[in-house]
């Protein structure tokens, strides 16, 4: 089974008739880990007396582009990357009302930080481009690393090995593997469980067929591999993979 997105009711900073609503449904998904990250950051901040409230979330792959059209036009300020590069499209980002908070950016960066939530920026600023952004990078971030170490060579940065790996795992497309999205998926899941095969690029190769013949999968079918190395991941990271916390977060304070 891959990696599910599941729906979730959210406050935004859409108005109706006057009054803020949910998350539009378009947005309002999630993987599992970052749904409970939501649920408990808006329980933490209701606590306090703020309010935790998205412009943001999930982006398809048709959301991802027009909003990168809109940057690239000007009609839009913020930054948005073409898709394949953003993690919103794996449903592990969201963007934040900064002032609904009612504290500190620092101090919401310690929340965050609770329940694996990242920023994208170096330092709590809420001056900076993209302070809003937010991530729950899960086992991905294991991807990260490995590029970082010099361990997989073919993406421009370990973020976008990153953000690829992320968007793979939920079955969303990638233009960079339309041809081989499973395979990537497996090398991206190899990768995950500690496996060094080289570069996710959707090619199996010996590095690949080793570690697929560590696992006990090298004599079945691509189907049967990526099943069996989801079943581990499933039992790595189970918190990824099953929905446990409800669906609504509080709307006010």
């Amino acid at each position: 089974m891959s990696a599910i997105l599941v729906p979730i009711d959210v406050p935004s900073i859409y108005l109706h008739a006057g009054h803020k609503v949910s998350l539009p449904k378009r947005m309002a998904l999630c993987t599992p880990d970052m749904k409970m990250a939501i649920f408990r950051l808006g329980e933490a901040v209701r606590e306090k007396g703020g309010l935790f409230a998205l412009s943001d979330l999930f982006r398809s792959y048709e959301m991802q582009l027009q909003a990168a059209l809109d940057y690239e036009s000007k009609k839009k300020s913020a930054y948005s990357p073409r898709p394949g590069s953003s993690l919103h499209e794996s449903g592990r980002a969201f963007d934040v009302d900064l002032g609904g908070l009612k504290m500190g950016l620092d101090k919401f960066w310690t929340l965050a930080a609770s329940v694996g939530v990242v920023p994208i920026n170096a330092e709590p600023d809420p001056k900076l481009s993209e302070a809003w952004h937010f991530e729950c990078r899960g086992s991905h971030q294991l991807v990260y690393d490995y590029y970082k170490s010099g361990k997989g060579k073919n993406f421009k940065t370990p973020y976008a090995a990153m953000a690829a790996s992320a968007i793979l795992a939920v079955g969303i497309r990638h233009d960079r593997f339309l041809e081989n999205a499973s395979a990537a998926r497996l090398q991206s899941g190899l990768i995950r469980l500690g496996y060094e095969i080289g570069n996710l690029d959707g090619a199996i190769g010996p590095r690949s067929i080793m570690a697929l013949q560590d696992m006990g999968l090298a004599d079945t079918e691509l189907d049967q591999q990526l099943k069996g190395v989801e079943t581990k991941l499933q039992l790595r990271f189970a918190e990824e993979y099953f929905d446990s916390v409800p669906e609504e977060v509080a709307l006010a304070p």
